[in-house]
This record gives structure tokens, C-alpha cells and sequence, in this order.
């Protein structure tokens, strides 16, 4: 074989390896709440159990994550969950509403580059805005406080924790005032060819309330390109380790699907 042809034979056969490479360095990306990747998730809920009379509650949660660089050492990470619900009986015989939820925003400032250490971090300040479009669907309190992340990646692993704390600062004096606690610790291991296992909680305490709600979710995603379009797929379990008396109960189910725009 002549050599010319022996180097484009081993240049072809490297490629779809490289492609790879980058799939799972994309699909690790994703595991870190402050990567400098737009991406937009539609997450997925179903959960039941609430009590009486049994209701459910379908929960797509719209996501959209965009960084924006300040200066050479710092980014900002605009992350917006947009909640849309369907639920029926929810608090006791309340009938079915299907609507929009509260939206929350988060800015993260984050450092660029991680620490010696290797510390990925980022905080700032989160909002809640009354945007639900039933009493049901909405606590009809504007809150505001501080949000935060750090983790780390270290080879295939990702683990580290976010969490935030808001209170309701105006709205309707009739509904109950919010303060609120959400802790998120997780840990994810990515493979080679791009497929992510993941285990979180989403714990939130209502210090007024006295209560925790803790679903801890087990995911499978797995990242591929369509096209040009990198897109990551997911399913998952989720287990009520603790809810409210009338909260929801037992397992629930999580999918999802995101679309990434690396730049």
C-alpha cells in the first residue's frame, strides 16, 4: 500500500473515534450546571399519589441555559425554568387545571476556568415571578435570593451539588408567605460513547410549612447528533424519599429531551 493511501486509510479510521470524543465531552458538558453551552432541556415529570383522592401531576419543565461572557475571567449563566402543568385533584377534590407555573431564574457569575483544584463554582442571584396561570398553579408571591453550584469533574465523573433559598418578598397578603430551601446534590458518570447515568435529589424545605419534599431521580441520557444538531436524549425513575401529607407518593417517571448549541 502506498503511503499516501495508508495515511488517509488511518486518518478515516481516527475519525469516528474524534466524533465520539467530542459527543461524550458534549454529554459531560451537559452535567455541569455552568458550562459555557447554550443548551434548552424539555424535562419531563409524572407523579401521583397525592392524597385524597390519589391526584397526578404532569410536569414539563422548559430550561433554557445561556452564558454570556462579562470579561476574559468571568461568564454569567442565565438558567430559566419555565413550568408547565397538567394536574387534577391535586388538593383534594380540585378538580383538573392545566396551565403555566411560577417561573424561576438563576444568574450564576462563574469563573472561567476552574480553581487549582480543580473546583468548578458559580452564584448569584435567583428569582421567583408569579407567572401561573391558576391559584392552583401559582403561589402568587414574587420572591428573590441567592443561588449557588460547585462541583467537580474528574475523569468520566461529575458530582457536586446546587441549591438555592427564596423568599417571598410582595404579592397577594391572602396566599401564605414562602421560605424556601432547594438543595440538589448529584453525581454522574459519562461513557466514551457519550451515554450519562445520573443520581440527584431535588430536596426543597418549606421553613414555614415545616416540611421536605425529596424526590431522588435515577436517569439515563444518551447524546447524539441529528444532522448537525446535537441532541441529548433521557429517561429515568424518580422515588418520593419524603413529601408533604398531601403530596405526591411512591415512583414517578422522568424524560427528556435536549437540544445543544456549542459554539
Amino acid at each position: 500500500m502506498k503511503p499516501k493511501s495508508l495515511l488517509l486509510l488511518i486518518a478515516a479510521a481516527g475519525l469516528p473515534g474524534t466524533a465520539a470524543a467530542e459527543d461524550a465531552d458534549l454529554a459531560k458538558q451537559l452535567s455541569n450546571p455552568v458550562a459555557s453551552l447554550i443548551s434548552v432541556p424539555f424535562q419531563f415529570n409524572y407523579d401521583k399519589g397525592y392524597s385524597p383522592p390519589d391526584g397526578g401531576k404532569s410536569l414539563l419543565n422548559i430550561q433554557p441555559v445561556i452564558p454570556f461572557s462579562i470579561n476574559e475571567d468571568w461568564n454569567v449563566i442565565s438558567r430559566t425554568v419555565v413550568p408547565v402543568i397538567s394536574q387534577h385533584d391535586i388538593a383534594g377534590r380540585s378538580g383538573s387545571q392545566f396551565g403555566l407555573g411560577d417561573i424561576v431564574q438563576s444568574f450564576f457569575f462563574s469563573p472561567k476556568q476552574p480553581t487549582a483544584g480543580g473546583i468548578i463554582w458559580g452564584a448569584g442571584p435567583a428569582f421567583l415571578l408569579p407567572t401561573g396561570t391558576d391559584p392552583l398553579l401559582s403561589a402568587e408571591k414574587w420572591g428573590l435570593g441567592p443561588t449557588g453550584v460547585v462541583l467537580k469533574q474528574e475523569g468520566p465523573w461529575t458530582y457536586g451539588a446546587l441549591g438555592n433559598h427564596i423568599w417571598s418578598v410582595a404579592g397577594d397578603s391572602k396566599r401564605s408567605d414562602i421560605s424556601s430551601t432547594f438543595l440538589q446534590p448529584f453525581i454522574s458518570y459519562t461513557t466514551q460513547n457519550a451515554w450519562t447515568i445520573g443520581l440527584d435529589t431535588e430536596s426543597t424545605y418549606d421553613w414555614k410549612g415545616d416540611q421536605w419534599s425529596v424526590p431522588v431521580n435515577f436517569t439515563v441520557s444518551k447524546l447524539a447528533v441529528i444532522g448537525k444538531q446535537p441532541v441529548s436524549f433521557s429517561v429515568g425513575a424518580r422515588y418520593w424519599a419524603a413529601a408533604p401529607d398531601n403530596g405526591p407518593d411512591g415512583w414517578g417517571i422522568r424524560a427528556g429531551i435536549t437540544f445543544l448549541f456549542p459554539k
